[in-house]
């Protein structure tokens, strides 16, 4: 399938970073962490095909057009070599990306990611799959919110978490449901270990889809990778633990800068 025109916005300057979004999220959720980072770095955020302001394309959608769409917008801004920094279901697209095209990375960072997951673990997930195609997003979206964020910021910072649900309500149902079944589908622990660049895994403590569990098997399977686990989070650490995510990822990043 050929690749979509994606939307995106560049900000900062020093080496590139590409930030990579997860399902139903927008180019705009890296903006806090983004503050972290563009003194040294130039971030460059984008929607994914189908989300915010890009092109739909053509579903349904594979993990490989999603690499593609990446490919594509590195090549529009000529842009040599980068750093990669996906949450979620872009956790998958960096490495996968890596894995593509390695020439063109210096480091990747997967943020709140999966692999390595058991049959229970693959059953849960398809079971939220199953539920949405079957009665629709809307009425999962309080459960939604319940994995994604702590219960002290849904109580204090609703406000926040309902910007978070708006996204997914405004993304195309058909959209939002292929790449929830890619996210649903890859299974990365094949192919991890073929990924020799840097790598910052990350993850928060309480993340039930993405835990701490897979994500020391993610880190092991890596050759080169530092693991992270934030005390206390759940799974939209963009929305809110932007300090903490920026701090690490930069940290991670002009390590890397000075290897090179």
């Amino acid at each position: 399938m050929a690749s979509v025109d994606c939307s995106y916005s560049i900000k900062g300057s020093g080496p590139a970073v590409f930030f990579v979004h997860g399902i139903g999220a927008r180019k705009t959720s890296w903006n806090e962490v983004c503050k972290y980072l563009e003194k040294d770095f130039t971030c460059i955020s984008y929607d994914l095909r189908g989300h915010g302001d890009s092109s739909k394309g053509v579903l349904p959608y594979s993990l490989e057009d999603l690499v593609d769409d990446l490919e594509t917008l590195r090549q529009k801004l000529n842009i040599q070599k980068i750093h990669i920094v996906g949450h979620s279901l872009g956790g998958m697209i960096g490495p996968a990306y890596a894995l593509s095209f390695p020439e063109n990375v210096i480091s990747v960072s997967l943020l709140s990611t999966a692999a390595f997951r058991t049959t229970e673990d693959k059953n849960k997930v398809q079971a939220v799959l199953a539920s949405m195609r079957e009665k629709g997003i809307g009425p999962i979206l309080t459960t939604l919110a319940e994995r994604w964020f702590t219960d002290k910021f849904i109580k204090e910072r609703f406000t926040d978490v309902e910007f978070r649900l708006q996204q997914v309500l405004e993304t195309d149902p058909e959209v939002f449901l292929d790449v929830f079944r890619i996210y649903a589908e890859t299974e990365m622990s094949p192919w991890l270990n073929k990924i020799k660049h840097p790598c910052l895994v990350l993850t928060g403590e309480n993340d039930g889809g993405c835990s701490p569990r897979l994500n020391h098997l993610i880190a092991g399977s890596l050759s080169n990778s530092d693991l992270c686990i934030l005390k206390n989070y759940r799974h939209s650490l963009l929305i809110e633990a932007p300090h903490e995510v920026g701090e690490r990822v930069r940290e991670f990043l002009l390590k890397q800068s000075e290897i090179n």
